[in-house]
């Protein structure tokens, strides 16, 4: 059953709704290093608008989250690389 929570995210409240502690807790660990994020660039570009602010948080986030998520699949095709290798070699000692 969905729990409902609040996070302020740039001094803005959002309603959420949860379907786990562990995901409550998840959600407001994102919404802390987003703050995190919007304080940096709130700073460095005062001129310019929460929505921009918000705008760069996500892109960067964005680019990190694909960059991790090749470097995932690179890791996973040599792990692959390996066991296939391993494999090899535990066959020719039989």
């Amino acid at each position: 059953m969905a729990q409902n929570i609040k996070l302020k995210i740039a001094g803005i409240e959002y309603p959420m709704a949860v379907n786990s502690p562990e995901m409550e807790e998840t959600m407001r660990i994102a919404a802390e290093e987003i703050n995190r994020k919007f304080s940096l660039y709130d700073a460095k570009y005062p001129d310019k608008t929460t929505l921009d602010k918000l705008i760069i948080v996500t892109l960067n986030e964005t680019v990190n989250r694909i960059a991790c998520q090749k470097k995932m699949m690179q890791l996973g095709e040599e792990a692959k690389a390996l066991q296939d290798d391993l494999d090899g070699y535990l066959e020719k000692l039989k």
